[in-house]
């Protein structure tokens, strides 16, 4: 798929995931419309943005809680990368409506306005938290998915077509432990861990930029898009980033609604999960009552390898000296 000329109206804009999602269209010759409500990193964005496709980044302030701004914003858009979400765990269980308004009811605010203005593809950014979610955040981003997929149910003959990616957590983003970790050594604090069985998938921005760009390329409408990603112990992460073979580390307990491990697919999602060279993609379900859609999106994949087993952060762990070279390559020590 070719982005040059098309526009693309990129939610969340000002995020670790958005922003940078926003300069690579912008990059690949695209008219991008960034829709935030924060100010100051929608002048940020547009300042520090130097190429000479600056001329087509659109600048739009707004909540994806309001239907109406989001619908002039989304006026002559070919595409919808819908980024825009509450993502920080123990915020969300203590303002929990915040995040059924943001996260849900923005969610089909995004889908409503996509099928009236007959947007060709809208994809919405997940998080493996989604899968047997034990928070609000979580529950909130599978309700998420539950809309995306469902919208494809009554697009009817529109040509608007949804699918979703599952992001784990992104390396060095906003408020993410590696943040953290930097942070506290640099006031010489002991490193905080809340459990010594913590593990988490990691991806990189630039493996998450490219997972859009391939889900784009490649959906029909309803996939789940993930990529293989790499999982390690929290305590072995803080190791890695204090450079030293005994940190001072601080043990705390697990957040409200945090779980000691992440999985990537449910039990029933792993039997309809295929692997590609660097994704996997769960494929809808499909019955008698299955739309035509669904259908040709199984047929599509049907001779590819499937899963044979739900996928945790707790199997399968990288070395200390393995994730000192993922952190080296993606020059984050």
């Amino acid at each position: 798929m070719k982005f040059k000329k098309k526009t693309i109206l990129v939610t969340g804009a000002c995020g670790t995931i958005g922003s940078e999602i926003t300069k690579k269209f912008l990059d690949l010759g695209a008219i991008v419309c960034a829709f935030d409500n924060y100010e100051n990193g929608l002048f940020n964005l547009q300042k520090n943005y130097k190429s000479k496709n600056k001329k087509n980044l659109r600048i739009f302030l707004g909540s994806i809680r309001n239907i109406d701004r989001l619908s002039k914003a989304m006026d002559k858009v070919d595409y919808v990368v819908h980024c825009a979400a509450l993502k920080h765990v123990e915020i969300s269980e203590y303002n929990s409506f915040e995040a059924v308004l943001t996260n849900i009811v923005g969610v089909q605010n995004v889908i409503d306005v996509a099928l009236n203005h007959n947007i060709e593809k809208v994809l919405f950014t997940s998080s493996d938290k989604a899968v047997n979610p034990s928070s609000v955040m979580g529950t909130t981003k599978l309700m998420g998915e539950k809309l995306i997929i469902a919208a494809n149910n009554y697009a009817g003959d529109k040509v608007t077509r949804f699918a979703s990616v599952r992001f784990g957590n992104v390396l060095d983003s906003n408020g993410s432990v590696i943040r953290v970790f930097k942070q506290q050594l640099k006031e010489k604090k002991p490193l905080t861990v809340t459990s010594s069985q913590m593990t988490r998938y990691f991806i990189n921005i630039e493996q998450a930029i490219n997972l859009c760009i391939f889900s784009l390329n490649e959906m029909l409408g309803g996939e789940i898009f993930f990529p293989k990603m790499k999982s390690f112990n929290i305590v072995s992460l803080a190791n890695a980033i204090s450079k030293s073979n005994k940190p001072k580390i601080t043990y705390t307990k697990p957040s409200r609604g945090e779980k000691l491990f992440e999985e990537l697919v449910t039990e029933n999602e792993a039997v309809r999960t295929v692997s590609l060279k660097s994704y996997f993609v769960v494929v809808p379900e499909i019955n008698e009552d299955t739309p035509i859609l669904y259908k040709k999106i199984n047929q599509k994949y049907k001779d590819l390898p499937k899963i044979d087993e739900p996928l945790k952060s707790n199997k399968k762990l990288l070395t200390l000296n393995e994730i000192k070279v993922l952190l080296k390559k993606s020059k984050l020590l």
